[in-house]
Formats: structure tokens, C-alpha cells, sequence
């Protein structure tokens, strides 16, 4: 017995065309074969259309959802197909009445194909074949040879998790790219078998605007893949990836692979990224020059925090790993990735509130803390509101940002004084957060005070922002 072929239609606003679609399908030398179709919210008549094909035909189906998308109509249409092969084909597109008889012939009679496609006429607009490039794991790392109309196992559309229904506008060559990762090749029927209509509106042409979403959504899904096939990732010049790969080279401490996966947190010169527990910072890329000074002369941003946090302790979030990319040698691009810490508020939280819940207690805690830092040699040259992270109760203190940390085997008392500079607070809290230091230290109270609250950062004195709540 024959295996069944479900031939799934996501629909949008295709009234004017969707009726020439659904003959092409039913016309098909093939059987047995199912047609699910999904009205994806149209606007105009395409769900009449189709439902009155379902009562005319026993082998059609059609499901109503609200507008999601062409990758989302085509998973839930693909969901409730009961068929062994899995055939997409627009709403507006056309497919030759043998097309499905030779595809399914040919992926039965060869184990390593995993998907089917054959040659395209191009109408509407046009009128011509669509000249695509001969199939080769190289070029599809480039560029995507095959069309949305192509048979395949519904197994391997479960395997690969089906099409990705961000907006990524590929979605297409991001479904093929996620298919051939689970091995094996594409095949192309040598007979023009599938026609694709060409409108102002196409996807295809709407897309051409967006190469760099497309681009770093192909980098951010498929790394491994571009690795294997391009020695590094897809460039915005597609064509010179490999040969700009050639120039790269990729350095990691730690183990972590979701580099630009996750919520971004925040994103101006530098960009924080929250994903499963953990938060990755991407330094913004540096200036030629200083991508020859972090490159060949000094350690770079990431590796520096990485290296310190490791000397801080528990004293900052867990390390976890960092990452550069440089083109011949000089650093193009670095991250660092930490554990999410637990602690949620930050010093800027006590500045802008003065009746926040145990905030004497919290100020005590951090004036201990800073404390620590000066007898352990420790001065943080950015130690600023931002980066003091505290619970709800100060039992637990962090710093961040690390990458500007400077260790001294003795640090004098003065230097230690200047890590309060940049605390921007009123002079009552600078006095709980002195009196704390000293106690803890065993200092002069009077002299650190007095120290702190008339030693302020140069740039709050410059614009006058001194002591904000005095």
C-alpha cells in the first residue's frame, strides 16, 4: 500500500488564486493524498474558498486560526496531517499533476535523500525558469537552491522542530538548513514540476531589504552548521564568508554555546542578554585600534572579566565562560557570560529612594562589603551605582562589570577611600556607609566621613550633581 501525502496549504488573503492551487493539487496521479489547509485570520474570501472545496472533497481539510504567520499556519497544518510525506505548497502557487508521484518515488528509493524538490517556472510577473544552483551543503550555508514546494518525511519535520515562526523572513532556507543538520541531501527531479507566482507582495521580494535580520538569524540558528561548511559564520558579503573565515580565528574559556540566544536586558554601547539562568554581556565592537591593542597587546574586556571573577569569588556572579573572535589577530567581537545573580536591586535603587525597605541595614552591609574589598586589595574602578547588585535584606552583596579592577597588594587607606567617589547618594547615606567602613577596619569614623563626603567624582562635581539629596 502506498504511503499517504499530506499536502499542506497555509492561507493568507489568497482569494483570487486559491481556487487554481487547490485543482493543481487535486489534479495530482497520486493517491492516496490529503490537502490540510490553514486560514491563517485572511481578511477577504480565502476561507469560503476553502471550505467549500472541503465539502466538495472528502480529501481536503481546512483549520481557522488568528494571524501568526506563514511558519506557524504551516506547523499547525502540519500537526494535524496524518501522512507520511509532507508537501507545502502556497496558497497562490501551482504544482504539475505528476510532481508528487515522482518526488515520492524518489525519496523511497534512496535512504540519504531528505528532501525532494524539482525545477521552477517562474509566472505572474515573470515568465520564466527559475534558475536555480546546483544542491551542495556549501552553497545552502550561503544561500537557499530550494524552493518552499519540496517532499519530505513529516518525522524529520518533528526531528528539526519544524519552521521557526520568529520573523526572520527566511524561513524557508532556515527550515531547509535545520533538515540537512540532521544529515543526508536534497534531491532535484530534472522536469519543471512546481510553478511560482511572482507579485509585488511576494515574501521573496518583500525580504530583499532585510539581510542583516536574515543573516543573524542564520548565524544565531545554525552555527555549527556555518562552522562545518563556511569555517566561521555567514558575513553580510555572503559570498566571502569562507574566504573572510579564513582570516578569522575564535578563542573560548568555559563552556556556553547560546551566545545571542535570550532576552535582551539591555542594549546600548555594550548589550545583556538573560537566558536560562545566566546573563552574557557583548562588548560593543572596539575601533580599529583598540582591536589591535586588545588583540596583540592586551587582554580584552571578556577575558578580563572572566579572569577576575574568578579571583573575586563570592563576591560577584559565578563565571561561566568568555568568547573572542578576532580577523587577523585584531578583536572583533568578545563576550563574557556569568550565573544570573540572585541578588535584583542595585545601589541606583537606594539613591533614588530614600524610604526603600532596610536601607540603613543595606547601607551598613555595603559599607562592610567595600571594606572587604580594600583589605583583600581590591579597587573597582567603575564602582558605581549600576554595579552593586544587594537583596531584599543586604545579607548578600555583588559587584559586576569587572572588566576595570586593579589589584594591589597593599592598598593605601586614601585609594581605598575613592572606591565611595562615584556613590552619588545624600551625606546621611555616605555617612552610614562610611561609619560601617571604619568599624569594620578599625579606622578613624570621623577622618573616613569626612573623607568621603568631600572627595567626590570629578564628573558629578564638573555638573554639579554632588550629594543629590542634601
Amino acid at each position: 500500500m502506498k504511503p499517504l501525502v499530506s499536502v499542506i496549504v497555509p492561507i493568507y488573503n489568497a482569494a483570487p488564486f486559491l481556487q487554481e492551487t487547490l485543482d493543481s493539487i487535486l489534479a495530482s496521479t497520486y493517491r492516496p493524498l490529503e490537502v490540510v489547509m490553514v486560514d491563517d485570520g485572511s481578511c477577504d474570501d480565502s476561507l469560503s474558498i476553502a471550505q467549500k472545496y472541503c465539502t466538495q472533497h472528502t480529501e481536503c481539510q481546512v483549520i481557522a486560526q488568528e494571524n501568526r504567520g506563514v511558519s506557524a499556519a504551516r506547523n499547525a497544518a502540519i500537526t494535524a496531517a496524518k501522512g507520511t510525506y509532507i508537501l507545502p505548497v502556497d496558497a497562490d502557487d501551482k504544482i504539475a499533476d505528476t510532481f508528487i508521484e515522482k518526488a515520492v518515488k524518489a525519496i523511497q528509493e534512496d535512504n540519504t535523500i531528505r528532501v525532494v524538490g524539482c525545477r521552477c517556472w517562474l509566472f505572474g510577473v515573470m515568465d520564466k525558469e527559475w534558475q536555480l544552483p546546483k544542491f551542495s551543503h556549501s552553497l545552502l550555508a550561503r544561500k537557499n537552491m530550494i524552493p518552499a514546494t519540496a517532499l519530505y518525511r513529516k518525522v524529520d519535520w518533528e526531528s528539526c522542530g519544524g519552521y521557526c515562526e520568529e520573523e526572520i523572513y527566511r524561513e524557508d532556507w532556515d527550515f531547509w538548513l535545520s533538515m540537512m543538520e540532521l544529515g543526508g541531501t536534497f534531491h532535484k527531479l530534472d522536469e519543471v514540476l512546481f510553478y511560482y507566482r511572482i507579485s509585488i507582495n511576494s515574501r521573496r521580494v518583500l525580504a530583499k531589504g532585510r539581510k542583516k535580520i536574515i543573516v543573524d538569524a542564520i548565524n544565531r540558528r545554525h552555527p555549527e552548521y556555518m562552522q562545518k561548511y563556511l569555517g566561521g559564520p555567514l558575513h553580510y558579503h555572503r559570498s566571502w564568508s569562507r574566504f573572510i573565515n579564513f582570516f578569522r580565528s575564535e578563542r573560548q574559556q568555559g563552556k556556553y554555546s547560546d551566545w545571542e540566544k535570550g532576552e535582551i536586558i539591555y542594549a546600548k554601547r555594550n548589550t545583556l542578554r538573560r537566558y536560562n539562568g545566566f546573563i552574557s554581556k557583548q562588548f560593543a565592537t572596539p575601533s580599529w585600534w583598540r582591536g589591535i591593542i586588545y588583540g596583540w597587546f592586551c587582554k580584552s574586556k571578556a577575558q578580563r572579566s572572566y579572569e577576575y571573577a574568578h579571583r573575586l569569588e563570592r563576591l560577584t556572579p559565578q563565571p561561566i565562560a568568555y568568547r573572542e573572535v578576532r580577523y587577523c589577530g585584531v578583536l572583533h567581537e568578545s563576550w563574557y557570560v556569568c550565573q544570573e545573580s540572585e541578588c535584583k536591586y542595585t545601589f541606583n535603587d537606594l539613591i533614588h529612594n530614600r524610604i526603600f525597605p532596610n536601607r540603613e541595614r543595606i547601607l551598613q552591609s555595603i559599607g562592610r562589603f567595600t571594606a572587604e574589598l580594600y583589605q583583600r586589595g581590591i579597587f573597582h574602578q567603575d564602582y558605581s551605582g549600576g554595579n552593586i547588585l544587594f537583596n531584599e535584606d543586604g545579607s548578600k552583596i555583588e559587584i559586576i562589570d569587572l572588566n576595570r579592577i586593579k589589584f594591589y597588594r597593599k592598598m593605601p587607606l586614601k585609594k581605598g577611600l575613592q572606591l565611595f567617589e562615584r556613590l552619588n547618594i545624600d551625606k546621611e547615606a555616605l555617612s552610614i556607609l562610611g561609619a560601617s567602613f571604619a568599624e569594620a577596619l578599625g579606622k578613624d569614623k570621623d577622618f573616613v566621613i569626612n573623607y568621603i563626603i568631600t572627595h567626590r567624582w570629578k564628573k558629578h562635581v564638573k555638573h554639579g550633581i554632588t550629594n543629590l539629596y542634601d
